[in-house]
């Protein structure tokens, strides 16, 4: 019996031991991959960052392109999209998990929102074409492509703020109910608080989704080339990944540097929105 019990043992820590290498593996794949694409983008873009890069529009001469028309396109459509998926992503997530009832509605518009977080972004950006752009008369402007973006990312905050909701222990809300504090008090100073770094995290992943997405901006009427500043929530826009998009379609290997040049911005834009978003995270879980 003792010795049916070490083999179960052994096999069981061979197990263990086959599976940790096969995940290290799978694990180092992603990682190997990921390090060879940054080491040559930085190697074939690097030397095109300049001032004149960031202040310059693009053009067709490759030595007197630059990015500035859709850095700050790209600046406009974040600081649109990140308020807007913020604040309508976690009062969804709120009222579902804390006002509505269990019903058959509320259950089945869980279980859609759900499902919307995997529908392609060319669906989100015929969405906006047929709403914002016709119905709404916004025309091919700045504002409607940031609610397109704001409709493709908020699923991904809502499920996320609502699983944090519910990660909150309930004897927290009773405690807060038994001093006197009303529901939306007890929302706003106990379960707000313990919540928001997981929200936080789902507003990471949501943004750094909205950044990089090119087809719904496409479908909605951004630019491939401006030769100016949006100015306005009316204004004409192009952005970073369309930009880059634009440079890597042309057969001359300038214009492939000039790609990777973008998307080392683009990169930086992107670690710095998280490395925010790190920070007040950092900030809640401290208190």
């Amino acid at each position: 019996m003792k010795n049916f019990e070490l083999q179960h043992i052994q096999r069981r820590k061979r197990s263990n031991r086959i599976m940790h290498i096969l995940f290290l593996f799978s694990t180092m794949i992603g990682i190997v991959t990921l390090g060879i694409l940054l080491v040559q983008i930085i190697a074939k873009g690097s030397g095109w960052i300049s001032l004149d890069f960031f202040t310059h529009f693009s053009s067709r001469f490759p030595e007197k392109s630059g990015i500035k028309a859709a850095f700050f396109g790209t600046l406009w459509l974040m600081l649109i999209t990140a308020p807007l998926t913020f604040i309508i992503g976690v009062s969804t997530a709120i009222y579902l998990e804390e006002y509505a009832k269990n019903t058959w509605l509320s259950r089945f518009i869980q279980t859609n929102i759900s499902n919307l977080a995997g529908v392609p972004s060319v669906v989100y950006g015929l969405l906006g074409l047929t709403i914002f752009v016709r119905l709404f008369d916004l025309g091919r402007s700045l504002i409607s492509g940031a609610l397109t973006m704001t409709l493709l990312v908020l699923p991904v905050i809502i499920v996320a703020a609502r699983e944090s909701l519910k990660a909150v222990p309930n004897h927290q809300r009773n405690a807060s109910l038994a001093l006197g504090a009303n529901p939306w008090q007890t929302i706003l100073r106990v379960v707000l608080p313990s919540a928001m770094p997981g929200i936080l995290t789902g507003s990471i992943l949501s943004l750094s989704r909205a950044i990089g997405e090119t087809a719904p901006l496409i479908v909605v009427g951004a630019a491939s080339y401006i030769a100016f500043v949006p100015n306005s929530l009316f204004s004409d826009f192009t952005a970073m990944p369309i930009q880059i998009y634009s440079w890597a379609g042309r057969p001359e290997e300038s214009f492939g540097q000039l790609a990777a040049a973008g998307i080392i911005v683009l990169l930086i834009m992107l670690l710095g929105m998280n490395l925010i978003a790190i920070m007040l995270r950092n900030k809640y879980q401290r208190s």
